[in-house]
């Protein structure tokens, strides 16, 4: 399978795999995990028409987990290599066994239970090869670049256009029955252009991502766009300190739904240091508000037929009329907090945040009438968020906005609430749906934060 683009095919991943548990269970292993990957890439960088980069990546690795004892005075030890000699898988197992000998006992370490795991792994459609050679992703980038350019003579610069190209697969399999694995891909094209001279220069960038490369944008409109979004930041002006809403832009918006998964998730919660410890069954946001996790999307970013641990996976409701239903956990961290693994080792699976008072017609110029006078945001920079208190504070710059009509763009600005409070305060959700890695989120209206200026 695939022989042009990896040197093993799934089924010789399975057999090393299958190796790997053996020589661990002869060591003297309680338990094992083995994951074997191989993949494979290009990317092509081009500035001003002239290529700056192209990197080819063809790598392989095992990684090994080997567990000592059982119940609670378990030690765990982890070794990995790239040769996938037999020798070398042994001396792999080994290495581990003694790393593991000398480990302090952890009673939440181990393997999920095999009643969770998942046994008949889904096809989820998410390998779609893009067999490009180094000079059709230069011409890609080229012309993503020079649709930049030709938008207005005021784009006098660029940061470059990328082309990106990555194929893998793997396997995974542990000493309590599980093996699975699949192939995946990912492919991007990004720009960055700059507008204006001097000390009145501005950039903003804009990029096309998926698995399947027929479904990226034409280059060529990823260009445009970037183009048009730095064209408007010209001459921006700063802002008095004042309170109003606050408007994020749908790939900003997606930030802020990253910020409740990590506040909710696993280490966070047993370690006590979030603002929504103890938050399950809580109102954490308005009644209208729904969060849904979906891994079984077939070809979205992130399907996956089980977690990083081999647990099976599937559709939940993690807020519901505001109230918070789940949270993000793996094995380990859910024996930390006396609960079950949510199948989510590795993260969240294809995110998406709802209201119930979002109509279709609410894209991204009726979000613009709801906030009315207010702020718009597009950018953000720095890391000010505090999740222990949900004190958010970050550099920002966008759109002063006045009867729902953008009147100028404003920089050198600080936004500034507490995530708790914002949360609570999500006054409406737009139908301006735009997918930002694994979550999926319209553009989100704050009631009100602190603006300050610079």
């Amino acid at each position: 399978m695939n022989k042009d683009i990896f040197t093993h095919s799934q089924n010789q991943l399975k057999q090393i795999a299958t190796d790997v548990l053996r020589f661990a269970k002869d060591k003297g292993a309680s338990d094992a995990v083995v994951e074997i990957s191989e993949g494979g890439g290009l990317s092509v960088s081009v500035r001003k028409g002239q290529v700056e980069t192209i990197e080819q990546n063809k790598d392989k690795g095992i990684g090994v987990t080997v567990y000592l004892g059982q119940g609670r005075a378990i030690r765990r030890g982890n070794a990995s290599t790239s040769d996938f000699s037999l020798q070398s898988l042994k001396d792999t197992v080994d290495a581990a066994y003694n790393i593991a000998r000398f480990t302090a006992e952890d009673d939440c370490a181990g393997l999920p239970d095999e009643d969770l795991l998942e046994r008949a792994p889904r096809d989820l459609d998410l390998f779609h090869p893009w067999t490009l050679s180094a000079e059709q992703a230069v011409e890609i980038a080229k012309r993503c670049e020079a649709a930049a350019f030709a938008v207005d003579k005021r784009i006098t610069n660029s940061e470059g256009a990328n082309t990106y190209v990555q194929q893998s697969h793997f396997v995974m399999a542990n000493s309590r029955g599980f093996i699975g694995g699949y192939p995946y891909s990912r492919h991007s094209i990004s720009v960055s252009p700059i507008a204006g001279r001097g000390n009145h220069m501005q950039r903003d960038d804009w990029y096309t991502s998926d698995r399947n490369p027929a479904r990226l944008a034409r280059p060529e409109d990823i260009g445009r766009y970037a183009a048009e979004r730095a064209l408007s930041r010209l001459n921006a002006r700063k802002l008095d300190t004042r309170k109003c809403p606050v408007l994020f832009e749908a790939p900003l918006a997606a930030g802020l739904l990253g910020a409740f998964v990590q506040a909710v998730s696993g280490g966070a919660l047993y370690r006590k240091s979030t603002f929504l410890t103890d938050s399950l069954g809580t109102a954490v946001f308005g009644k209208d508000i729904r969060i849904v996790e979906d891994p079984s999307i077939p070809g979205a970013v992130g399907s996956a037929p089980f977690d990083e641990e081999g647990v099976r996976v599937q559709p939940r409701d993690v807020v519901t009329d505001g109230v918070v239903q789940g949270y993000f956990l793996s094995s380990y961290a859910a024996r930390k907090l006396g609960m079950q693994t949510t199948g989510n080792a590795g993260g969240s699976h294809n995110l998406q945040l709802l209201s119930s008072g979002t109509q279709p017609s609410d894209d991204f110029a009726a979000m613009l009438g709801k906030l009315g006078t207010g702020l718009l945001v597009t950018e953000l920079m720095g890391h000010g968020v505090n999740y222990v208190t949900g004190d958010y504070s970050r550099g920002a710059s966008g759109y002063w906005v006045e009867n729902g009509i953008i009147q100028y763009p404003v920089e050198e600005i600080t936004i500034a609430g507490n995530l708790k409070d914002m949360f609570r305060d999500i006054a409406a959700i737009g139908s301006d749906v735009l997918v930002r890695g694994t979550k999926a989120t319209g553009s989100i209206l704050i009631g009100s934060m602190t603006v300050a200026g610079a």
